[in-house]
């Protein structure tokens, strides 16, 4: 066996993933630096105003997010329950069958 081969599909053993364990960090660290950035920036949003929010606007806020979390559960729900029921499936087309009547009428040639 040639040792650029890999034992299970003849594959180049170049074509092999790596580990990629470098890759990965970096990725989790630039995401994470983002985070912290994006943290920061609310933070700073939140605290550098002494305008105060009227009881009317926290109100608003609840029922908006309230209302935002029972249409994202109940679309998820029915995503679910579409699934499950198999609605979701590709669409078959199903021929009618020919009956012996149509065979004896006149056709137009």
């Amino acid at each position: 066996m040639n040792s650029t081969e890999n034992s299970t599909d003849g594959q180049p053993a170049s074509s092999m993933p790596q580990g990629g364990g470098l890759a990965r960090w970096l990725v989790i660290a630039g995401l994470c630096a983002m985070l912290v950035a994006a943290s920061v920036l609310g933070y700073l949003g939140w605290t550098s105003t002494d305008t105060s929010v009227p009881a009317s606007g926290y109100v608003a806020l609840v029922l908006g997010v309230v209302f935002s979390l029972v249409v994202g559960v109940g679309l998820m729900a029915l995503v679910f329950y579409s699934s499950r029921k198999g609605y979701d499936e590709p669409a078959v087309l199903i021929r009618e069958p020919e009956s012996d009547a149509e065979e004896g009428q006149d056709r137009p040639r």
